[in-house]
């Protein structure tokens, strides 16, 4: 779910025929780097929830939809590269060829580090004579995770060298896919109810589609098909994009919309409302926080260390399940236990602060120079 906001020296332009307003001059929109962290972070805390609880012991309502995060971050990836790439999509100075190599950039170093690590775990566990399931542990679906099509087809048992790795790959599946998505929301001329109207037909096709097949709504696709989960909330990212180029808030009301959508968000997590209406819930508050970034500083969401762990929020998705799988079998290992065990409090504990840890060194000393590196080396872009 990797997400950046718009390069360094990128910036809109005030002849902009399509929105010559005060956003025109303020392209960086530092509260949504900052909200990637929530993000992430509610992902992990449902995996630690799901790790820790009993058979039939029933889970905390906010901490089980925190798995939509992921949904979450559909949406805004399609808000924010419609930003950053809208305006070359319009001038038609759009490359399709430097796009991807950024993108790949960003997403492949840190999920090439912990797959190779994983791999490596899978040889130790082997030689150790530690059980694992051949099934979901085996060549060709880590060769699938290498290539990022473990969720563009139907691998049944999926492949769990690292479960979260669904949701990159059909990232990836949109962003080969963007010249369409940019086409039907970006182009010139292109009103906002067309790609929003696009979205939702998109959306309400592949959750027929995969009811049909699965038997679950498309928000619970994952491992499964993931790719299908992408498409229509890519382009409703996309489309509240076009809708904030062309409407303004004061500062009051982009503080009352954040806070109103906010608790919207998080009150329909609670009392577990459709899933699928529950990621609606996301566009306004996207939109909310948009617009507040454009009226001034947001103490909280501008300051330095929230925008840290933004930064970093996608190796904290990226690693913290392989710590999970590590820990509980290096558990069982030394102790003798089943690695299916049930986590006890102060093991999730301990694991947050390591998975923490690990995400902050892997972005500054890995996942950063690596993707300066493929920028500069292979695609001629500034690092």
């Amino acid at each position: 779910m990797p997400i950046e906001v718009l390069p360094r020296g990128e910036k809109l332009s005030s002849a902009d025929p399509f929105r010559a307003s005060v956003h025109a001059s303020a392209p960086l929109l530092p509260a949504l780097t900052s909200i990637r962290f929530l993000f992430a972070l509610g992902v992990v805390l449902f995996h630690y929830q799901v790790e820790m609880l009993a058979p039939g012991q029933p889970a905390i309502p906010l901490l089980e939809r925190a798995r939509l995060g992921v949904d979450m971050f559909f949406v805004l990836s399609g808000f924010i590269l419609a930003h950053v790439y809208g305006r070359q999509v319009r001038e038609d100075r759009y490359s399709h060829r430097r796009f991807l190599i950024a993108r790949l950039a960003r997403i492949y170093p840190t999920h090439l580090l912990v797959l190779v690590i994983m791999g490596l775990a899978g040889l130790a566990a082997l030689l150790l004579r530690q059980p694992f399931d051949p099934a979901r542990y085996n060549l060709v679906g880590w060769l699938a995770d290498l290539v990022l099509v473990q969720a563009w087809v139907p691998m049944i048992p999926p492949p769990e060298w690292n479960g979260p790795a669904w949701s990159l790959s059909a990232e990836w599946g949109a962003y080969i896919a963007f010249p369409i998505f940019a086409w039907i929301g970006l182009k010139p001329g292109r009103k906002p109810w067309l790609p929003l109207l696009a979205a939702v037909t998109i959306f309400v096709a592949l959750d027929l589609a995969y009811q049909r097949w699965f038997g679950l709504i498309v928000t619970q696709a994952d491992s499964i098909m993931g790719l299908m989960r992408i498409p229509g909330e890519f382009l409703f990212g996309i489309a509240l994009q076009q809708l904030w180029r062309r409407i303004e808030l004061t500062r009051a009301q982009a503080i009352l919309a954040s806070l109103a959508s906010g608790l919207a968000l998080l009150t329909a997590m609670q009392l577990q409302i459709d899933e699928r209406a529950t990621v609606a819930l996301t566009g306004p508050l996207i939109l909310s926080l948009a617009w507040l970034s454009q009226t001034g500083r947001v103490p909280v969401l501008d300051h330095p260390l929230a925008l840290r762990a933004g930064e970093a929020s996608y190796a904290v998705y990226v690693v913290h399940f392989p710590i999970i799988v590590i820990w509980k079998n290096a558990m069982a290992l030394l102790t003798g236990l089943d690695s299916s065990y049930r986590l006890a409090f102060w093991e999730a504990g301990v694991l947050l602060v390591v998975t923490l840890a690990a995400a902050f060194v892997i972005h500054a000393v890995w996942e950063t120079p690596a993707r300066g590196w493929i920028r500069s080396r292979i695609g001629g872009l500034t690092p």
